[in-house]
C-alpha cells in the first residue's frame, strides 16, 4: 500500500542548488509588490460576525468586542479606503501590482476597484471576508472559496487567478487547488522561489504552483511586536532584503502593503524610497504574481516522477532494496520509518537507510559487511557480481588487472579476511587503483573494531553512491 503516515512537511525544498529563474530581460530579481485591500471585509457586526475587528490597526492589543461596533477599529480600516488606498495609488499606478482583494470589500469599494482597473493591477482573490479561517470546518471553508470567486468575478469583471487567504486553516492550499481555477496560491512564506505541490484524490489530480508571499518585507509590522516603529526601519529591512537576492541572483522579493498601514504619510515616504532604490539598479523586474507565476511555470514546468514518500511498500523495497548489497531488510525498516516529502532525494533516502543501518544490531551489520564481494575477487573474475559491484569495480579499473596485481589483491583479500572476519571494503569512486592498494595496505594493520567502524563508514558512502545513480 501507498506510504500515508509520513511527515507531510516538506524541509528540503529546492535544498543547496534553487532552479535557474531566467527572469525577463536577464533581469537579476523579481520584485512583486502586494497592496492588501481588505476595508470593509474585515470582522463586523453589520457582516453578520460575531464581534468587531482585532488584528492589524493602529490600536495596540486590540480585542474583538462581542456583538458591538467598535467605532475607533472601523474608522482606522475606513481610512485605508478612503485616504490610504489613494495615496499608494497615485505612487504606484505605474508599476505592475497584484492587489489581494477580499471579495465583500472590493464589492464595497467601486471607485477603488475602477482604479486598480485602469493602472493594470492584477486582483487577486484575498477571501471573501478578511477573518480567521483556522477554525473553520472544511466544507465551510470550501463554500466560501466558491462565493468569493463568484462575487469577485461579479464585482471586478473577471475571476481571480490568484489566491491568499491570508488568516489560512491547516486546509487552505488544498481546498485552493481543489477549486481548480488559480494559477497559483500564495498562503505560504516558504521560500524566495515559486514551487509546485501535487494533489490528487480519487477523481483528479492537480499540480498547483505556489507562489510564496511575507511576513518580512511587510508593512504589518507596524502593527505588531517586535515590528517596525518608523519609516526608516521599513526602508532598511526592504533594502537589505534587496541587497541580498539582488548579489544572490534568480530570486523574487514580495512586498507586502496594507492602505490602512503603509498609506499613512508618515510611512509611505519609506515605500517611495524603497521603490526609488530598486529602480536605481539594473535587471530589475517589477512584475505581478500573475505574471511571475506564467513565467514559472513555462520555465520550470512540474514534472511528476515516482517519489519514494509516495512508493507502496513493495515498490519502496524493490527501488532500494540493492542499496545495501544483497540486505533488503534495510529498505523495508527504513520504509517503516513513515517517509515524507523531504526524503523525495536520494540524501533523503540515503539517511533513512544509514539510520536502520546504523540502528542494526552487530550481527546484522557484520552481515550487511560479508555480502560485500571481496575487491578483484573470484566473483569478479566469474563475472557474478551484481550489476552495482560490478559498475564500482570497473569503474576503478579493477576490471583490468595484470596477472600481479589480481593475485596480490586476491593474496590481501585472504589476509584481510582472516584477520577481520568480513572481506575488505572500500567505495572505490572516492578512489584510483593505486589509492586503494594504498588503503589495503594500510588498514588492513588495523584493529578489527576500528576496521568495522571504518568498513560500516564505506558501505555508508557505496550506499549513497548507488542512490545518487538511482537519482540521476
Amino acid at each position: 500500500m501507498t506510504n500515508t503516515t509520513g511527515y507531510p512537511r516538506d524541509l528540503t525544498g529546492y535544498g543547496a542548488t534553487p532552479p535557474t529563474a531566467n527572469w525577463p530581460d536577464g533581469a537579476r530579481i523579481a520584485v512583486q509588490i502586494v497592496l492588501n485591500y481588505e476595508e470593509g471585509g474585515e470582522n463586523n457586526i453589520l457582516h453578520g460576525d460575531a464581534a468587531s475587528e482585532a488584528f492589524l490597526s493602529e490600536i495596540v492589543g486590540a480585542a474583538a468586542w462581542p456583538d458591538q461596533r467598535h467605532a475607533n477599529m472601523e474608522s482606522i480600516y475606513e481610512y485605508g479606503a478612503r485616504a490610504g488606498f489613494w495615496r499608494l495609488h497615485r505612487m504606484l499606478n505605474q508599476l505592475p501590482v497584484t492587489v489581494y482583494g477580499v471579495a465583500s470589500a472590493l464589492a464595497r469599494a467601486p471607485e477603488q476597484v475602477k482604479a486598480m482597473l485602469e493602472a493594470g493591477w492584477e486582483i487577486a482573490s484575498h477571501g471573501l471576508k478578511w477573518v480567521e479561517h483556522k477554525d473553520m470546518p472544511a466544507d465551510e471553508e470550501r463554500a466560501q472559496i466558491a462565493e468569493a470567486v463568484r462575487l469577485h468575478t461579479e464585482v471586478v469583471g473577471s475571476r481571480p487567478r490568484g489566491w491568499y487567504t491570508g488568516r489560512s486553516s491547516e486546509n487552505t492550499i488544498r481546498l485552493a487547488a481543489e477549486e481548480g481555477g488559480f494559477k497559483y496560491i500564495a498562503d505560504s512564506y516558504a521560500d524566495d522561489l515559486p514551487y509546485w505541490l501535487e494533489f490528487d484524490d480519487a477523481d483528479t489530480s492537480r499540480d498547483q504552483l505556489i507562489v510564496p508571499y511575507t511576513l518580512d518585507c511587510n508593512d504589518m509590522r507596524f502593527a505588531t511586536p517586535q515590528g517596525f516603529n518608523s519609516g526608516t526601519q521599513f526602508f532598511d529591512y526592504l533594502k537589505a532584503t534587496f541587497d541580498v537576492l539582488y548579489a544572490e541572483g534568480g530570486r523574487m522579493m514580495s512586498l507586502g502593503l496594507h492602505c490602512r498601514l503603509v498609506g499613512r504619510p508618515g510611512r509611505a515616504q519609506a515605500l517611495q524610497q524603497f521603490i526609488d532604490y530598486a529602480n536605481s539598479h539594473d535587471g530589475v523586474w517589477f512584475a505581478t504574481r500573475e505574471d511571475i507565476a506564467d513565467h514559472w511555470a513555462a520555465q520550470n514546468p512540474h514534472i511528476r516522477t515516482q517519489r519514494p514518500s509516495q512508493m507502496n511498500h513493495g515498490d519502496f523495497v524493490t527501488a532500494f532494496g540493492a542499496i545495501f548489497e544483497h540486505s533488503a531488510w534495510i529498505a523495508d525498516r527504513a520504509y517503516a520509518l513513515g517517509l515524507g516529502p523531504t526524503h523525495d532525494t536520494a540524501t533523503g533516502v540515503h539517511s533513512a537507510l544509514c539510520r536502520m543501518f546504523r540502528s542494526a544490531n552487530h550481527d546484522e551489520r557484520l552481515g550487511v559487511l560479508t555480502a560485500h564481494p571481496d575487491l578483484a575477487g573470484k566473483l569478479a573474475v566469474a563475472g557474478t557480481l551484481t550489476a552495482e559491484s560490478t559498475s564500482e569495480q570497473a569503474g576503478a579499473g579493477l576490471d583490468a588487472l595484470t596477472d600481479d596485481e589480481r593475485a596480490m589483491f586476491q593474496d590481501l583479500n585472504t589476509q584481510y579476511v582472516e584477520k577481520h572476519g568480513f572481506p575488505f571494503i572500500i567505495a572505490v569512486r572516492d578512489h584510483t587503483k593505486a589509492s586503494i592498494m594504498a588503503a589495503f595496505h594500510t588498514r588492513i594493520d588495523h584493529d578489527t573494531d576500528v576496521e568495522f567502524a571504518t568498513a560500516c563508514r564505506q558501505v555508508e558512502r557505496i550506499a549513497e553512491f548507488r542512490l545518487m545513480d538511482h537519482s540521476g
